[in-house]
């Protein structure tokens, strides 16, 4: 299993995410300060709380991401880096772009590099992730997607959206392995369905680099408690017989 040493170790191998887009400002500070309390490598949050996120996250090293084309992605190509560069001017440092599944099921791969290409170049040294949604593609889709992300100088494949995503840890595993043979030097973030912390260990260990969760906070409170506020006190025991 993959060797997770603490609570805060793990945070770092988080998004812990947001999109609701019925959430109230309210809601969405109680979220930030959840985040803030155990330090996680990102928060996930809708274009339209990313001020909101920098401003409350100001003071710690949690980045704050959010979504492009989000989320079906046949928004044209033009729409998707006017919306890259609007985040960009709100602050983002991670950007996740729905891949066009339409333009994936054509083979219409250079359209797909282009777009991810012009992305790339409108946030800089930002880091971009492409959402392939694995789901709704055969094992050679899956492949060529990994490989346009890849081509097209994206930094991460994530495997879905969460609106339709791997149900089973097999499946979450046969993603990953397509994506490392056909695109070795893209990073994978994998995001949907897990909510528990074995779950989570079981996804890190078959390769990803990162996972992705809304329910983030629940698998590391529930870690920490288990691993380092339990308090356990030996009984006396004696090496010799009476």
């Amino acid at each position: 299993m993959y060797n997770i040493k603490n609570s805060k170790e793990l945070a770092k191998l988080i998004n812990y995410t947001n999109l609701n887009n019925i959430i109230t400002e309210n809601e969405m500070r109680e979220f930030l300060e959840k985040a803030m309390e155990l330090n996680f490598n990102s928060v996930v949050v809708s274009p339209t709380y990313v001020k909101l996120a920098k401003e409350t996250l100001k003071d710690t090293n949690i980045k704050v991401g959010s979504v492009i084309g989000f989320p079906l992605g046949f928004e044209d190509t033009n729409s998707k880096v006017d919306e890259a560069k609007e985040l960009l001017e709100k602050g983002a440092d991670e950007f996740e772009v729905v891949i066009n599944l339409s333009y994936l099921k054509d083979e219409k791969y250079s359209l797909l590099e282009d777009e991810i290409r012009k992305i790339k170049e409108a946030i800089g040294d930002k880091i971009l992730k492409v959402i392939i949604e694995t789901k709704a593609l055969e094992d050679y889709e899956k492949a060529n997607a990994a490989k346009v992300a890849e081509n097209g100088g994206a930094d991460y494949v994530k495997t879905a959206s969460g609106f339709v995503s791997p149900n089973h840890l097999f499946e979450n595993v046969n993603d990953i392995n397509i994506i490392q043979k056909h695109a070795p030097k893209i990073k994978i973030e994998v995001y949907g369905g897990i909510n528990n912390y074995k779950y989570a260990n079981e996804i890190l260990t078959a390769g990803a680099d990162i996972i992705g969760s809304n329910e983030g906070y629940e698998i590391v409170k529930r870690y920490k408690e288990l691993r380092e506020n339990t308090q356990v006190t030996p009984k006396p025991i004696t090496l010799t017989k009476k």
